[in-house]
């Protein structure tokens, strides 16, 4: 397995659960996702079976407002250089996407729910999302996930997601490499802030109406149960 963002959070995370496949990592300088020669050359170095893609430009959420050709460079014009290269040496791609690209109005979104990002971190995603759809061995992981410990003092009391830890995710990820298609990878619905209680009972609450330097939606709240069905097979 070959993982973008190699030397991320999550792709750490990765590696610290895997105990099944070889895994390389490299970091930006080696593998730049906006630079499609290194994409390849890489791919040919490594000659993976699997290339799991979680290089992308996430936080902080307000410099896609403010930098939003940064969001394209990353998460779109890399995700495509990506999947170009992953055509072109028939290497299955895995791509962790992320709840963002729902609306956030209705909640418990399905795979086959319409997608309708409200805010520009969901765009950047979707255009990643884009370009893997023409990719028939590949797989869209909408993952909604959050770091261990909750690293934040307060937390949403009006808005609606299907956390799971970091940790978790990984080791989830991991079990369904082999699929295809698209799948929502999260747990229970909740409130941000239940979710957050529940590993720190004195975390604080906030409200939305407090948040003014990002754009968030009151419920991204995701069906897992394909999720859990091909957990269980």
């Amino acid at each position: 397995m070959l993982i973008s963002g190699g030397t991320g959070k999550f792709a750490q995370k990765i590696i610290e659960k895997n105990n099944t496949f070889i895994i390389s990592s490299p970091a930006r300088s080696e593998m730049d996702v906006f630079n499609y020669d290194q994409v390849i050359n890489t791919i040919d170095r490594y000659r993976p079976d699997i290339f799991l893609h979680a290089a992308a430009l996430t936080r902080p959420m307000a410099k896609h407002d403010h930098d939003p050709s940064e969001s394209i460079r990353s998460n779109i014009i890399g995700t495509s250089n990506v999947t170009l290269a992953c055509m072109t040496r028939g290497v299955k791609l895995v791509y962790i996407s992320t709840d963002y690209v729902y609306p956030g109005v209705d909640g418990d979104y399905t795979e086959d729910s319409p997608l309708l990002p409200f805010n520009k971190y969901g765009w950047s995603k979707m255009g990643g999302e884009c370009a893997v759809h023409l990719y028939d061995n590949s797989l869209i992981l909408r993952v909604c996930m959050n770091n261990k410990p909750f690293p934040h003092p307060k937390a949403l009391i009006d808005v609606k997601k299907s956390l799971i830890f970091d940790d978790e995710a990984a080791e989830i990820v991991l079990k369904l490499v082999d699929e295809t298609g698209v799948i929502n990878v999260g747990g229970v619905s909740r409130s941000i802030y239940e979710f957050a209680k529940e590993h720190n009972s004195r975390i604080e609450k906030i409200s939305l109406k407090e948040i003014r330097d990002v754009v968030l939606a009151r419920d991204t709240s995701m069906s897992i149960d394909k999720m859990l069905r091909l957990l269980n097979d």
